[in-house]
């Protein structure tokens, strides 16, 4: 059995990016481990969810506990950042966010989990945070670190397949507008992840399909029903959702992502 460490940024981005990987980890009897950078407190949230006087971060920690319950990993750990916002916002400058942390303190902390746990495994996110959020750049940065601090001997990069998701978007764009659902455009993936041919490896989740939109599900304050994510009927979300992508650091021009079981190391 190995040890399994994803790390994330904010509450429902293990469901969206490796839920499958974690389930499937997991149902194999693998000890799966979540680590959260921030409890995203700049979340913004769904009408109706939050109760009078909660917090979002609150509910969000609560949701990230559910999800961590229905993928299979254990209760989840926070390095207890703030959350950073959007690229550009104010909420960029505050001290205690994640994207104003020294790294070499943040892959410390992060470091002593993994040792804590003896990670095998490590998943963090490309170097420009799948879509240049400032939290995700900076788990792919303290990812990279805490690894070396803590001698964690494999580590991957959770991404998007950038081709796959331009050709999913085409096809969905007009079945979205005639439903009113609003979503992201093609020109909205034309930096998103990474080009094919520099993936390293491609997982199918098709089996864990079911236990990856439960876990999107239970973060109700972020992902209404009505989102872009849960809209879409069954076929449609397997199209979107069946695989899970990876690179590995410093690693391009793969060729292509090799498609296997599980990610070497598990």
């Amino acid at each position: 059995m190995s040890t399994l460490v994803c790390f994330h940024a904010h509450p429902d981005d293990e469901a969206l990016s490796t839920g499958g990987l974690m389930a499937k980890a997991s149902a194999a009897g693998h000890r799966v481990v979540l680590v959260m950078a921030t409890k995203g407190e700049h979340g913004e949230p769904q009408p109706g969810v939050l109760q009078d006087g909660e917090e979002l971060w609150e509910r969000r920690m609560i949701e990230v506990a559910e999800s961590c319950e229905i993928l299979g990993a254990e209760p989840p750990w926070f390095l207890d950042y703030h959350d950073s916002g959007m690229m550009g916002e104010p909420s960029n400058d505050d001290p205690k966010c994640f994207w104003k942390a020294d790294v070499e303190e943040a892959a410390h902390r992060l470091a002593a989990v993994l040792t804590d746990v003896g990670a095998d495994v490590l998943t963090i996110y490309d170097d420009h945070g799948l879509y240049g959020h400032p939290d995700h750049i900076q788990v792919h940065r303290v990812g990279l670190r805490a690894a070396e601090l803590a001698a964690v001997p494999r580590v991957y990069e959770a991404t998007v397949n950038r081709d796959r998701a331009l050709a999913s978007m085409a096809e969905m764009s007009a079945e979205m507008d005639a439903h009113g659902i609003e979503g992201p455009s093609v020109d909205d993936f034309d930096e998103f992840g990474m080009a094919e041919a520099d993936l390293a490896y491609s997982i199918d989740v098709t089996g864990q399909l079911e236990a990856k939109r439960a876990a999107m599900v239970v973060h109700r304050s972020q992902i209404s029903e009505q989102s872009f994510f849960l809209y879409m009927p069954p076929e449609r979300f397997a199209m979107v959702f069946a695989n899970e992508w990876f690179a590995e650091p410093g690693r391009t021009d793969t060729g292509g992502p090799l498609r296997v079981d599980l990610l070497p190391g598990l």
